[in-house]
């Protein structure tokens, strides 16, 4: 598990004070970012290596609002991961308290946009993720 933490910013918040429904997707992918960093797999390694791993899907669930200032603890896992595909998930705390749960799936492709079977061509990266 991993743990990531983001302030809520002003800017990120709509006119009755909440944080905007749209920004959870970035928190999503802020956190996934910090993630991949924080095992050594990240996006410029494997780009530089040539896969890339674009978002397929997305699915996020809210639970609570929250607000300026606020301190967001995203917790990141994977959920599941099979050859071609890698699924995120992510469990957004406020001061103890959940407010999202979401998820997003990743295929792995090289730069010609042919699907790359991930356990055969890079295993390492696929043990980094166990």
């Amino acid at each position: 598990m991993f743990v990531y933490q983001h302030k809520v910013h002003y800017y990120e918040t709509d006119r009755m004070g909440v944080t905007h429904h749209s920004n959870y997707i970035r928190f999503m992918e802020e956190a996934r970012v910090a993630y991949l960093d924080s095992i050594g797999a990240s996006y410029a390694r494997i780009e530089a290596e040539g896969v890339i791993s674009p978002v397929i899907e997305v699915s996020g669930r809210y639970l609570h609002t929250t607000t300026f200032d606020d301190l967001l603890e995203i917790e990141v896992f994977v959920k599941s991961m099979t050859t071609f595909k890698l699924k995120i998930g992510y469990i957004i705390r406020c001061g103890g308290k959940e407010v999202f749960e979401g998820w997003s799936l990743h295929c792995f492709l090289d730069k010609a946009g042919k699907p790359i079977p991930i356990d055969e061509r890079y295993p390492q990266f696929r043990a980094q993720l166990a």
